[in-house]
């Protein structure tokens, strides 16, 4: 009796599925030979030297752009972004590999081979012979996987954290939510909880639960959340017990997320319109629907100014300060010094970008066991492998922050004053005082515009609607010395020739050499000086 050995169809559903992509790909007619130009071919959308067009050095650079300054804390969230980026990418292709592989085995079942040639023999089925198989290996194929870095990014504030990750969320076009770990609490008590996070995401995402299960989730203050030295009787709601909550949604968990209705205004005020349709309106999602999310590839940035960890980190890398010739402990760390070289995460170059000797900032030699001193759980440190800094802003980056972004502050108020018609002109000793007097406020950048709203408030009041055409900011009126300098429709010249010598000023002072000051002699020195020029 004639058989038909029955083998696997995985090969064959391979080979198949891939033949079928190579045809589908392929088109005669997209290579031309001729020198009229024609298609391009399949490749065409690939770079000259072969890699992917979007690598963490585009990304850098695309930041150097909105923030200035912040190399170190740049380079560590643009490549962290990026390896996320591929890692989706990976995702997906393997998921729609296995989704094809599926469709063609319900296909191969659907149309038997009994059924396509009539009075073919039924194919005979041979069970495997578990006997002979009961001592051999036990083999393994599921694919590499590839797992998260969760980033943690700490500093001052005003400095641009958020800033840097929303720009790289919005480059990559993957959802990307931020939550605010102030009012986390534990679950029963009023606040909110830590899975709230993982809502906003899903709304973010339009609640797609495929695009959300891939997105960035920024989770800012994180600092706050730590466990307080002394509890003074009171229970800890918002400390310990939240970072307990966090540890599996940030490792990788399967949580049920019910769609909950937005909080709308009464009618009859702003926003109680059909526009402000939530959950439920168009492309939301039903009251009460229950999501299910999967949170393994969900990248976390936390982000925290962690006031009072530098302490703890000069604490532990310091020399000892005792004696008349010890070494006196600073704010700053000079890289020349061996002893403070030995404590560094990474390789540092003694020259920043712009050529100046740069000197370390502590939170940079920030480790694990200072972040566990600090108040933090060993559990949810341990899950967070990428550590990165940003550093305070000084007189020099303030300046570039008011002038250099695409965004930046002085092109805002320029806008502003120039949808009313009016032309608004800051000097460059101008720029200087208003840097100085926002690095007093210790704000970081966000007291630029404190001082730009005080200085031009006046102006932003009297100008639109009046003859004033021009508006200058000179040094003096940064100093507040007197208000700022207004010109008609036809005084341009005297206004252009204002600023030409306020910069002649500036660039004449820049240039100059200090004279030395005249030294106090005494009467013995000027007795000696007459007596060489012949005088008695």
């Amino acid at each position: 009796m004639p058989f038909i050995l029955h083998y696997p169809h995985t090969f064959f559903r391979c080979t198949s599925s891939l033949a079928r992509r190579l045809l589908s790909t392929y088109n005669p007619s997209d290579f031309s030979f001729s020198g009229s130009g024609g298609h391009e071919g399949p490749l065409s959308d690939a770079s000259p030297s072969g890699g992917h067009r979007l690598t963490p050095r585009t990304l850098k650079e695309h930041l150097d752009k909105f923030v200035v300054g912040q190399r170190r804390a740049k380079r560590v969230l643009s490549t962290a972004v990026y390896y996320h980026y591929r890692r989706i990418q990976q995702l997906r292709q393997r998921q729609e590999e296995e989704e094809e592989l599926m469709r063609a085995a319900r296909a191969m079942e659907t149309h038997p081979l009994e059924d396509e040639f009539p009075g073919q023999q039924s194919t005979i089925h041979y069970s495997q012979d578990f006997a002979r198989d009961e001592f051999l290996p036990i083999h393994d194929h599921t694919p590499l996987t590839l797992e998260k870095s969760n980033v943690l990014c700490l500093g001052p504030t005003g400095v641009g954290k958020t800033l840097m990750i929303r720009t790289l969320a919005r480059v990559l076009e993957v959802p990307f939510s931020m939550s605010d770990c102030t009012p986390f609490t534990q679950a029963g008590y009023v606040g909110e909880d830590a899975d709230v996070c993982i809502h906003r995401l899903l709304a973010a995402s339009n609640w797609d639960v495929r695009r959300a299960e891939t997105g960035i989730i920024c989770l800012d203050e994180f600092d706050k959340i730590a466990k307080p030295k002394t509890t003074l009787g009171s229970k800890d709601i918002s400390g310990e017990g939240v970072q307990q909550a966090l540890l599996k949604i940030i490792e990788g968990t399967t949580l049920q997320i019910s769609a909950k209705p937005e909080r709308r205004p009464p009618s009859g005020l702003p926003g109680s319109g059909p526009a402000a349709a939530g959950p439920g309106g168009p492309g939301g999602a039903t009251k009460g629907e229950v999501f299910t999310v999967d949170t393994s590839n969900i990248l976390f940035i936390f982000t925290g100014a962690f006031i009072g960890i530098d302490k703890v980190i000069m604490d532990r890398v310091s020399k000892g300060s005792i004696g008349f010739n010890a070494h006196v402990r600073t704010d700053s760390i000079d890289l020349e010094d061996g002893h403070y070289r030995g404590f560094t995460p990474f390789f540092t170059p003694n020259e920043g970008e712009d050529g100046r000797k740069r000197k370390f900032n502590p939170l940079e030699l920030v480790e694990p066991g200072d972040l566990i001193n600090f108040g933090l759980i060993p559990e949810i440190v341990g899950r967070i492998p990428v550590l990165t800094a940003v550093e305070k802003l000084d007189e020099e980056m303030l300046v570039r922050v008011l002038t250099e972004p695409r965004n930046c502050l002085i092109k805002q108020y320029e806008q502003l004053f120039h949808m009313s018609g009016i032309e608004l002109r800051f000097t460059s000793p101008a720029l200087r005082e208003i840097a100085r007097a926002a690095l007093k406020m210790e704000t970081g950048a966000r007291g630029l515009r404190t001082v730009l709203e005080r200085l031009l408030t006046d102006a932003m009041f009297e100008a639109p609607g009046s003859s004033i055409k021009y508006v200058l900011v000179t040094e003096a009126v940064a100093q507040r010395k007197q208000p700022p300098l207004y010109f008609g429709r036809g005084q341009k010249h005297q206004f252009h020739g204002a600023i030409s010598e306020e910069e002649a000023k500036w660039a004449r002072y820049n240039g100059q050499i200090p004279e030395e000051k005249p030294v106090n002699r005494s009467y013995e020195d000027y007795k000696e000086k007459g007596k060489a020029a012949g005088f008695t």
